[in-house]
């Protein structure tokens, strides 16, 4: 008997060491899938839309950039993961000869301005420094979170940006502007403070390619909508609004966005080709050397969406024991809780005390009628006494 139970002590052992080692490598499986399952891409989606040109002649720069707000908004980008910056108010123009409306289209055809626009840096607000702010997160702590780049190291992020610029420059306003060099830096400095994921950089300025030349940030795709030495042209004349409505390469890329659905395989290589040189008159570029995907493996909504990404599993969970736990823990608290009666609506506020409480007395004041008299009676007397010839000893 004493040799048998010798002998089943090790089994049982064994058999501890075992279940323990399989529950161990278990465990490591499922964190290894989860790893990998991370790993695969992004978490989320934000979207950084400028508009830097001011001026009712540049109608068509805030159409470009609400136009592309409309698209992220479409394909699933809420407003919380936008950061609009216009810098000017055209819906409020007094030249615009339909208030409340930006038309992206001739004949009126679509409003792109609508009822749940959320501006978040408007008019003077949009300039380099605040821009330059959102990016790498320097700015004050009572900036509200709508005005806030809240992006982290699984973040995908559009960054697209229009106005008037020129060789490696964009300006802001026409009073200030920003170099590719400054653009490339804060760049890197999101790199550093590791707060994206992958980085999709789209502009529609003259001499668009220039403002990408310096970038030197890994994961980084640009497109710019004019060679260096070319002009980006403007589209859509309208004659009752009196401006060109939209810039031809935005227009053509919006175009190809508006077949484009959260559930499309369309990639990147396909949005390179949305504006040959035929339809835009310019030579559009891009820019894929920083970016360590190929292209044709990039889907469109990985930067215009919001597409998040979900494992489905046919197993079955059964969460009965955590409920279990959970009820038990939270009886336990309600017993050591001292009971308390609920207090009611009337017992909160000392209504009584309010109702006869009388009013505080306000301080007297002269009606202004009165001291305008008091100095009218004043003068009468004066004249009355001295006369005309004595009002220069007074002014």
């Amino acid at each position: 008997m004493a040799v048998t139970y010798c002998l089943s002590r090790p089994a049982t052992a064994l058999a501890a060491v075992l279940f323990l080692s399989f529950g161990s490598v278990a465990a490591s499986h499922i964190e290894d899938q989860a790893e990998q399952f991370f790993r695969s891409g992004h978490t989320n989606n934000w979207a950084v839309l400028v508009c830097t040109s001011r001026f009712w002649f540049n109608y068509r720069h805030v159409a470009n950039t609400l136009s592309v707000y409309r698209s992220v908004k479409r394909l699933g980008i809420p407003d919380s993961h936008i950061v609009l910056m216009l810098a000017d108010d055209m819906a409020c123009n007094p030249r615009n000869p339909k208030p409340a409306t930006v038309f992206s289209h001739k004949n009126m055809e679509l409003n792109v301005y609508g009822d749940d626009v959320e501006v978040d840096y408007r008019s003077y607000e949009v300039t380099v420094e605040n821009f330059l702010r959102v990016l790498t997160g320097r700015i004050p702590p009572s900036t509200p979170r709508s005005k806030r780049l809240l992006s982290d190291d699984r973040s995908n992020i559009l960054i697209y940006m229009t106005g008037h610029g020129g060789n490696g420059f964009l300006k802001f306003q026409d009073s200030e502007e920003i170099t590719n060099i400054e653009l490339a830096d804060a760049f890197e400095q999101m790199w550093q403070k590791r707060r994206y994921n992958e980085l999709l950089f789209i502009i529609d300025t003259c001499q668009g390619a220039s403002m990408y030349e310096r970038f030197y940030s890994p994961n980084i795709m640009a497109l710019a909508s004019s060679q260096v030495g070319e002009d980006s042209l403007s589209h859509q004349p309208d004659p009752a609004i009196g401006v060109h409505l939209m810039d031809r390469y935005t227009f053509y890329v919006l175009e190809f966005l508006e077949e484009i659905n959260p559930a499309s395989q369309t990639n990147m290589n396909d949005l390179f080709q949305v504006c040959p040189k035929s339809l835009c008159v310019s030579t559009p570029g891009h820019r894929t050397d920083l970016f360590q995907r190929d292209p044709k493996n990039v889907l469109i909504t990985d930067f215009f969406g919001s597409v998040r990404k979900v494992e489905i599993t046919t197993e079955t969970i059964n969460l009965q024991q955590g409920s279990e736990i959970m009820e038990s823990s939270y009886k336990e608290d309600q017993m050591d809780e001292e009971p308390m009666e609920p207090l009611k609506y009337a017992e909160q506020l000392p209504v009584a005390q309010i109702i006869h409480q009388k009013p505080k007395l306000k301080d007297w004041h002269p009606p202004g009628g009165f001291i305008l008299g008091l100095w009218a009676l004043i003068i009468m007397v004066f004249f009355k006494t001295y006369g005309i010839k004595h009002m220069k000893f007074i002014f």
